[in-house]
């Protein structure tokens, strides 16, 4: 099955507003074998809107929209789709009723504006936002599906999993057998990684191919299979897995679509071992990604964002001597901030950063991207020096996965 997607807005139009949710749909669509043949960006503009809406009709099986569907008058999707379709726009009771109930656990009174996104165009199927008051809209002409729904990313991603991709399914049922095996990589270039499974891509059987999905400091792994029978498609990829982690050995962290703090808090939590981390130039960066992981409680204790040598000082223990000589950004320096994160917050582990994330701050012998990091688990510490490209956001993200790596391979190794 085919694909288009049409996100619509003035906004992403002009970069206020970044498209999220054509890749979010895109992902999560695939491991079904529906192929999206195209994305569109398009104003808040009727003209626009209708002329993007007859050219994914005509190309594809499924079209998914998003956005232009608020209170607010520039939001006219809904009466653009009236036009395709043919229809009006009538009130919507139980939509109407959904958005009270929306507003009512918000606290918040609905007015005259929130209150007409209970009209919907008569020529639609109304499935009910769970998690807002912009109802999703199902049309359908010669066998073909559009599915217009809200903008917002949480909405779209909750509405689409829980109602959208199961109806879809159910629409366009297929004998065909689709399966996907990810799976995370480090210690390997892009490049690198094709020469060693060079062979092993030769000796893919047919309907079964590998993708690349770099990022820095990680490239995520995904075999895809394809096929009409069940049964023979998973010994393949059993297969074909087993052979990967032959080649590759520990340089593939998981398999799974997991992040690196993902995985270390599963290592953590099954060791019953605390983490805390000392940050610098990452700024709280770490402490941050390791807490986006649901549970993350359990094992993290804390963070210092030591942005200042006081602090360093102070707080983690790192000798004055030791910043007056070879500096904050320096080996002695991480590996005391590491001792002195676990020392204070009563950790089993930690990591550390410390480095020069710019645009300024550089001098010959640290130049910009100069990061030293450093890990610890039990009484080992590790420490690194990288050299990182970019500006200064990527600069702080990549420290942040590099430092991970270094935790990650400290936990393997003192668990064999």
């Amino acid at each position: 099955m085919e694909v288009s997607i049409i996100a619509i807005g003035d906004e992403l139009l002009i970069g206020q507003v970044t498209d999220t949710n054509s890749g979010w749909i895109a992902r999560h669509l695939t491991p079904f074998g529906w192929k999206v043949k195209s994305v569109r960006v398009v104003a808040d503009d009727r003209q626009e809107i209708g002329k993007a809406v007859t050219e994914a009709m005509a190309q594809t099986d499924v079209v998914l929209m998003t956005g232009g569907l608020g209170p607010t008058k520039d939001d006219i999707t809904k009466q653009t789709l009236c036009d395709y379709f043919g229809g009006t726009l009538v009130l919507d009771e139980a939509t109407r009723k959904n958005v009270g109930k929306v507003f009512e656990r918000r606290h918040l009174a609905m007015n005259s504006l929130t209150a007409s996104q209970a009209m919907v165009p008569s020529c639609c199927r109304v499935i009910q936002n769970e998690v807002g008051t912009a109802p999703i809209m199902w049309f359908e002409r010669n066998g073909k599906v559009l599915v217009s729904m809200p903008g917002v990313p949480h909405e779209t991603a909750t509405m689409m999993q829980r109602a959208v991709i199961p109806q879809l399914i159910k629409r366009f049922s297929s004998d065909i057998d689709i399966e996907y095996r990810t799976f995370v990589v480090i210690d390997y270039t892009e490049s690198d990684l094709a020469i060693a499974l060079s062979d092993f891509e030769n000796s893919l059987p047919q309907g079964i191919h590998l993708a690349y999905l770099p990022k820095p400091g990680i490239i995520r792994l995904r075999l895809s299979g394809m096929s009409h029978s069940k049964g023979r498609l998973s010994a393949q990829m059993d297969s074909l897995t087993e052979r990967l982690h032959a080649t590759l050995g520990d340089a593939i962290v998981c398999d799974g679509d997991h992040s690196l703090p993902e995985v270390i808090g599963q290592m953590l939590r099954e060791r019953g071992l605390t983490l805390a981390s000392a940050e610098s130039c990452t700024g709280g960066n770490i402490a941050h990604v390791i807490t986006e992981v649901p549970g993350s409680s359990e094992y993290f204790v804390g963070t210092v964002v030591s942005y200042c040598n006081r602090i360093k000082r102070q707080l983690l223990g790192v000798p004055g001597e030791v910043l007056d000589t070879v500096g904050a950004v320096s080996e002695p320096t991480v590996a005391q901030m590491v001792r002195g994160a676990c020392q204070l917050l009563g950790t089993d582990c930690a990591v550390s950063t410390s480095g020069i994330a710019g645009p300024g701050g550089g001098t010959p012998d640290k130049p910009v991207g100069t990061v030293w990091m450093a890990a610890k688990c039990g009484d080992r510490v590790v420490t690194h020096c990288a050299h990182l490209p970019g500006d200064r956001s990527r600069v702080i993200d990549r420290a942040t996965t590099e430092v991970l790596k270094m935790l990650l391979k400290l936990l393997r190794e003192s668990g064999k």
